[in-house]
């Protein structure tokens, strides 16, 4: 097989849909949070997405995820797991390597609201 030349380039948004996904998609999650006001002004090669921050450096990506989890829920397995699923998921998909994946449970849902 021919090797091809070029280059391909992935828009940061592109980033935040694969985490908004991967977080939705866990066990435990209810929504996802909100970023704190301070956070809402994008950083340079970043992108902001409801409760996403995505920035990307030359060492490589690093998220910053805001989510609410389900009432009963144990949030250490939760963040630990939306660590590992996020971190696969870019690598897998993106072929980039990930620097950090910080997880914020900034609420727990009350058990008789469930996100729609």
């Amino acid at each position: 097989m021919e090797e091809v030349q070029g280059k391909v380039t992935v828009a940061p948004p592109v980033l935040t849909t694969i985490v908004r996904q991967t977080t939705l998609e866990q066990r435990g999650v209810n929504r996802l949070g909100v970023l704190p006001a301070k956070m809402r002004g994008l950083r340079a090669g970043s992108a902001l997405e409801e409760g996403i921050l995505v920035g990307v450096t030359d060492e490589g990506v690093r998220v910053e995820v805001h989510v609410v989890a389900d009432a009963g829920t144990n949030v250490l397995k939760l963040g630990e797991a939306l660590q590992t699923a996020i971190t696969r998921a870019l690598e897998e998909m993106i072929g980039m390597s990930v620097t950090a994946v910080d997880v914020y449970v900034d609420d727990v849902a009350r058990a008789d609201l469930k996100a729609e």
